[in-house]
C-alpha cells in the first residue's frame, strides 16, 4: 500500500471501509449490483464527511480511487 493510500484510509469510520470492501468485491465477481455498490461508497462517503469524521482531502481521495471523479 502506497503511502498517500495509507494515510487517506487511516481512519476511516467501519461503515465507510465496509461499503469500499463491498464494491471492490463487487467489481472483481462482475456483481450484477454495482451501481448499488457505487452509490453506497458514494452515499457513505458524504455522510462521513458531513458527519465530521472525514476530511475533504479524504472524501476527494475516496471519490477519485474508487468512484473515478475527477475532483
Amino acid at each position: 500500500m502506497d503511502e498517500k493510500k495509507k494515510k487517506m484510509e487511516r481512519s476511516l469510520p467501519r461503515f465507510l471501509k465496509d461499503d469500499i470492501e463491498a464494491l471492490l468485491k463487487g467489481i472483481e465477481n462482475n456483481s450484477s449490483v454495482l451501481d448499488c455498490l457505487y452509490n453506497e461508497v458514494q452515499g457513505s462517503i458524504n455522510l462521513a464527511f458531513y458527519g465530521n469524521e472525514i476530511t475533504k482531502e479524504q472524501a476527494d481521495y475516496l471519490r477519485e480511487e474508487y468512484l473515478g471523479w475527477e475532483v
